[in-house]
C-alpha cells in the first residue's frame, strides 16, 4: 500500500448518500423508517445520537477506476471531505445502530414504544391494515 489512502481508492464515499432524519418519536415516524427499509439500497443509521437515512447510489462523475471525473470543478461538500473522514481507512464503522431490514425497525420500535404503540402493519398495497375491521363486519 502506497503512502496516500487516494491511490487505492475504491470509491465508497462517492456511492451513497446519507441525509439526515429527526428522531423517530411516534408509531407513524417508526413505520415511515419501515416503509424506507423496504426498498432496495436503503438503510437507516443512528450515529453520535443523529439519525441518517443512506441511498446506495454511485455519483455520475465516478470513473471506472474510482476517481472524480470533475474534480477541479467539484461540488462544495465533496472539496470539504477531508481525509480523515474517508471510509477506506478501514476498521469497523461505529453505528449507535444500523438498520438494513424491516424486522430491525421493528424491533427496535417495539422497544422505545413498548408493544402497545408499535408501527401498523400494512397490507401489500401500502396501506394500513385496521385492526378488528374483519370482526366488526362479521358481527354485522
Amino acid at each position: 500500500m502506497g503512502s496516500v489512502h487516494c491511490e487505492h481508492c475504491t470509491g465508497h464515499c462517492c456511492k451513497y448518500v446519507a441525509l439526515p432524519l429527526d428522531e423517530p418519536q411516534t408509531a407513524r415516524d417508526f413505520d415511515d423508517i419501515r416503509w424506507y427499509l423496504m426498498h432496495e439500497g436503503v438503510t437507516v443509521f443512528v450515529e453520535d445520537g443523529d439519525w441518517y437515512i443512506q441511498f446506495t447510489t454511485s455519483c455520475r462523475n465516478l470513473t471506472s477506476a474510482n476517481l472524480c471525473g470533475i474534480y477541479e470543478t467539484r461540488p462544495r461538500i465533496c472539496r470539504e471531505y477531508k481525509a480523515g473522514d474517508c471510509d477506506y481507512a478501514g476498521g469497523s464503522y461505529d453505528y449507535d445502530h444500523l438498520f438494513t431490514q424491516v424486522s430491525q425497525i421493528e424491533a427496535y420500535a417495539r422497544q422505545v414504544l413498548g408493544r402497545s404503540k408499535q408501527p401498523a402493519k400494512t397490507s401489500g398495497n401500502g396501506r394500513a391494515k385496521r385492526a378488528g375491521v374483519k370482526a366488526r363486519k362479521a358481527a354485522r
